[in-house]
Parts: C-alpha cells; sequence; structure tokens
C-alpha cells in the first residue's frame, strides 16, 4: 500500500490555521497580553488540526504533514512558553487527545517538518542550542498528537562535508531521548544526497526520508532503485513504515531552477521502482495544489492499479 500524504494545509477544504510573528507579540503591552494571544492561536490551530485529520480521512489522504508553529513561537528564545502556561492549555491538550485517536483510529500518519534553520550539525553552539530547544518543542507536540516522524535537512556543508556529518553524529548522541524517537533526516537538493546520509543514518539508527526529487536535483552515484533500497534499510532497522517524498519541478526538468514544486505531481516522475515494493510506504506529496493534487496522484495510481 502506498499511503499519499498532504502537507501542512489544504487549498480548497475550509481548514485554516493561524500565525503571528515575535515582532508583532513583543509589541504587547505584557507578558499577560502575550499569552492570552498566543494561547488564542494554539487553542484555533488544536481544533484546526482535529478537522484536518478529519478531512483528511473523508477525502481518502493517508497522512498529514503538521504545521511546525502549531503552537506559534513556542520555544522562541523572548516569547516562548510552555504549553501549561497558557490559559487554553487544558483545551488544547483535549484537542491533540482527540486528535491523536482520531488518526490512529483510522490509520492517518501524522509527521513535522521543521524549518530549515533547525540544523544540529552547525558549527556554532547557539544553532545547536537553538535547534535543539525547536525539536524538542515538535516532538513534544508529536507525542501528544501521536505523530511519528520530525524530519529535518543536514542543513549547510560549512566547507567540510565530512566535518559536517562527524558534528551531527556527535551532536545527536546528546540530544534528548524526545527528540531522537522522532528524528529523521532527508537528503536535500542543494548539499546532502542519500549516498552521503546513507552511512549516518545506519550508524544513527535514524530512518532517512528518501526524497526523489531532490535526488534527481542533486545526484550521485546511486539510481532511484538504489536510493530507494538503501533508505528501505534505514526504516527496517528502526522497526517503522517508510516515508518518502515526491515532487515535480513547476517549469519541468530543463528549466534553469528545477527545485521549484509544481502544482501537481507529473505522473512520469513517480518512480517506476515504486511500482514494485513489497512494502508498505507513506509519500508525501509536495505541490502548490495541495490535496487537489494528492487526490489527482491517487486517481492516477488507481487508474494504473498501483495503489
Amino acid at each position: 500500500m502506498i499511503r499519499l500524504g498532504l502537507c501542512c494545509i489544504f487549498l480548497k477544504e475550509p481548514v485554516k490555521f493561524q500565525h503571528t510573528t515575535a515582532g508583532i507579540v513583543k509589541a504587547l503591552e505584557d507578558r499577560g497580553a502575550q499569552i492570552l494571544k498566543l494561547s488564542g492561536i494554539a487553542l484555533h490551530n488544536s481544533r484546526a488540526l482535529l478537522e484536518a485529520v478529519k478531512s483528511c480521512k473523508r477525502l481518502n489522504i493517508g497522512a498529514f504533514r503538521v504545521l511546525s508553529q502549531l503552537l506559534p513561537l513556542y520555544s522562541h528564545p523572548e516569547c516562548g512558553y510552555e504549553l501549561d502556561d497558557l490559559p487554553a492549555a487544558k483545551k488544547i491538550r483535549k484537542n491533540f487527545a482527540a486528535v491523536k485517536k482520531f488518526a490512529g483510529d483510522n490509520n492517518i500518519r501524522l509527521s513535522f517538518h521543521p524549518d530549515q534553520f533547525n540544523i544540529l550539525s552547525s558549527p556554532r553552539e547557539e544553532v545547536v542550542a537553538n535547534s535543539i530547544r525547536e525539536l524538542a518543542y515538535q516532538c513534544l507536540v508529536a507525542e501528544l498528537i501521536g505523530a511519528d516522524n520530525v524530519n529535518i535537512h543536514m542543513g549547510g556543508v560549512y566547507g567540510d562535508k565530512k566535518a559536517a556529518l562527524k558534528r551531527f553524529i556527535t551532536t545527536f548522541k546528546y540530544v534528548p531521548d524526545l527528540i531522537k524517537r522522532h528524528l529523521t533526516l532527508e537528503n536535500d537538493d542543494i548539499s546532502y544526497t542519500p549516498e552521503d546520509l546513507y552511512p549516518l543514518c545506519m550508524e544513527t539508527a535514524l530512518p532517512l526520508v528518501y526524497d526523489v526529487h531532490h535526488h534527481r536535483c542533486l545526484p550521485d552515484g546511486l539510481s532511484v532503485a538504489e536510493a530507494t533500497a538503501k533508505a528501505l534499510e534505514t526504516w527496517k532497522l528502526a522497526g517503522r513504515e517508510a516515508h518518502f517524498n515526491i515532487s515535480s519541478p513547476g517549469c519541468g526538468w530543463g528549466s534553469k531552477n528545477p527545485r521549484v514544486h509544481a502544482d501537481y505531481i507529473d505522473f512520469r516522475d513517480f518512480p517506476a521502482e515504486w511500482t514494485r515494493l513489497a512494502v508498505d510506504f507513506t509519500l508525501d506529496v509536495e505541490a502548490k495544489a495541495k490535496e487537489l493534487a494528492v487526490m489527482e496522484l491517487s486517481r492516477q495510481l488507481k487508474e494504473k492499479d498501483l495503489r
């Protein structure tokens, strides 16, 4: 079975998440007003998340990538807070528990994909410390809602890719167990390929989220079939269902920047190798048309008798 996943937001469904910025919150007159605003947004988002998983069930979408700022500015150095600091904490926890139950009862897989500033391989201690704080927040919420992966990129190479990989391994040894339970690594389209990440993933028992679009933008010595097989090894080692990503270039593979995502998946970009896999896996559809793109890919897979 291929479990198709939606990333963060809907295009047509009436499910909307709220956002804010540190500037807006810091402009409020006192800490009490700040907490009240943050509590209201967090409560709204907890309700929206429950509606999101219900919409996924109705649309036959099997996975949902949760918005990183579900609890806005939670780990911010000036505006941050603990969940129980919020006046609506009990209601938020109740909604999160309802999300966990609904997703579990209906086999909807939940995950997070933190922003790219979360870098455990950085040579700067403050960047690593901020990253650990943010990842701890997202892993905490992952446990509350029953989410699986909290997926990140390696980040920059800082002039020495091997040294950066070693720094990641060293840092990972000391991160909280909460993070270790949820963290996954994804190959990117600028710096780190599946071939780069596979040895690290096997050494640390971290699953590799294979992004086939990124791999095509930044090829290495591996074919799609070989990269898929290596990624599956890491998921088998972790004892979890594999998780992959797919997207298509917005202006075609011959464009100057094929990294930009298209509205829909060009079915020619769906790897033929994946049609022969003998394991279940989750496939996040990274496309601007959101749930419409997921449903269209589902239709094409059914038409080809692949799903």
